[in-house]
């Protein structure tokens, strides 16, 4: 089922002038120098933070140089007709902007990560020397900078190294280990996500939270790893490179926190 795409001009909303099979083909269609958010919907049309999407994407505007204010409700609006329109139900959305003259709005079917999946975990290789220049701000020319980071068969995300060997981010994902009864992730030089500001507060009763990268020779010394993003949330990591991760399941301190976060997700949906 392809996508829907509208631009939402000053005046009005209208058709833009191309189509696209999915949110991932559309991103060929999208301006090198502007701004971006990537999240789902719940029950067709509730959302879960949106405004920090959209603080995100101000914040983001204003490191890359851009003009940006947002008019929130209109926004809202505009993308709650959208949705009810398309009759997908759930949907994934991204909300892009070179500046406040215009927004291009895009929907696709939202299909949620198996449970076999989540149950068997994912691998995940590492692009060394590949740290992102202005890394808070998700800016879209690191959406079509990303696309010349190729994943080998059998691999679900990049891991960016820097010159240092520290683990940052994912291309599109934040990632996290548990070493040494802590909980580490990246604490700068990576972008700021939704879902690990949702991990930072519901941690903590679970897991003392440490804000700084483990390194690529840290891996054999991990007992679990996840990376974390708005539309997936929490996905066990069960190998980096050629290194398995841990023991293997049943990754109990990753579950918990997925449950935890599972049950705030619940309690902090919201209505567009």
């Amino acid at each position: 089922m392809p996508t829907l795409i509208r631009l939402l001009t000053a005046e009005r909303l209208i058709d833009a002038p191309h189509t696209a099979e999915s949110l991932a083909d559309a991103a060929r269609h999208e301006p090198p120098d502007g701004v971006y958010t990537v999240a789902n919907t719940f029950s067709a049309t509730q959302v879960l933070k949106l405004d920090s999407h959209l603080d995100r994407m101000e914040d983001s505007a204003r490191r890359a140089g851009i003009a940006l204010r947002i008019d929130r409700p209109r926004l809202r609006a505009v993308l709650r007709q959208m949705i009810l329109d398309s009759g997908f139900g759930d949907v994934r959305y991204r909300i892009t902007a070179r500046d406040s003259g215009q927004f291009i709005l895009t929907i696709e079917p939202f299909k949620p990560l198996a449970d076999e999946v989540i149950a068997a975990g994912v691998r995940c290789v590492t692009a060394k020397d590949s740290a992102r220049h202005n890394p808070a701000a998700k800016v879209t020319g690191w959406m079509h900078a990303r696309q010349e980071i190729s994943l080998p068969p059998g691999a679900y995300e990049a891991l960016l190294l820097d010159t240092e060997g520290r683990i940052l981010e994912g291309t599109g994902s934040n990632f996290w280990a548990i070493m040494d009864g802590q909980l580490r992730t990246a604490g700068e030089d990576v972008l700021p996500g939704i879902a690990q500001q949702i991990v930072f507060e519901i941690a903590p009763p679970i897991i003392p939270v440490r804000r700084e990268a483990i390194r690529l020779n840290d891996v054999p010394q991990i007992d679990e790893a996840f990376i974390t993003s708005s539309s997936r949330g929490i996905v066990p990591v069960v190998a980096i490179d050629d290194q398995r991760v841990g023991d293997g399941p049943p990754r109990p301190t990753t579950l918990a926190l997925r449950a935890a976060y599972l049950r705030w997700v619940e309690e902090h949906l919201e209505e567009l």
